[in-house]
């Protein structure tokens, strides 16, 4: 599995400075326990990056080249609220700069039990092409969830895309259980913490 850090074209100097954000701001070291139960010897805390002045633009700006570079096609990003919010956010600004129509989108762990009753907010999805995102992933659990939530509000997945992938076979499980390609901008490698 490669990275989108790893394979970037030459010395990208945006990927480059994102990653010592990361490293600076989203990487704490010591024993905790993640949302799948598992433990870890690190915890990456993306919204440190992903809310972050000078963070949050690069990040909109790499996962815009990443899903490029890979050939992808969609008209709006989104995923499970809340990793997901600031990356599509990140996104549809990045777009904007570059002259491009980007839409954001997000996804309720639930459909609201009152109002419009929808699980995905924001404008609508049905018949697009999108793509799901996520900060980070262990097991896969959000991206899929948002996967099924898209799904049944009429979006066309075409890819899911995630900043960091810890290496813990969420990329396989993702890819299997969807149907459709996942990407990731750095690995727990590119990061340091193999």
């Amino acid at each position: 599995m490669t990275s989108y850090a790893s394979a970037a074209p030459g010395a990208d100097s945006e990927v480059s400075r994102l990653r010592e954000l990361i490293d600076h701001h989203a990487i704490v070291r010591g024993k905790v326990t993640l949302s799948s139960g598992k433990e870890a010897d690190y915890y990456v805390d993306l919204r440190r990056v992903t809310l972050h002045h000078e963070a949050a633009p690069l990040v909109g700006r790499v996962m815009l080249k990443m899903l490029d570079a890979a050939g992808i096609g969609y008209s709006a990003v989104g995923g499970l609220t809340m990793g997901a919010d600031p990356v599509g956010t990140a996104m549809l600004h990045a777009a904007c700069h570059q002259g491009r129509q980007l839409d954001a989108f997000v996804v309720r762990k639930a459909a609201k039990s009152y109002g419009m009753g929808r699980q995905v907010e924001g404008p609508s999805i049905e018949g697009r092409k999108v793509v799901v995102l996520e900060d980070t992933s262990t097991t896969g659990g959000s991206a899929l969830q948002a996967v099924e939530g898209v799904r049944a509000a009429g979006g066309d997945v075409q890819a899911v895309a995630v900043i960091v992938d810890r290496d813990t076979g969420a990329k396989e499980k993702i890819e299997a259980e969807s149907g459709v390609p996942c990407f990731y901008a750095y690995s727990k490698g590119d990061l340091g913490l193999e």
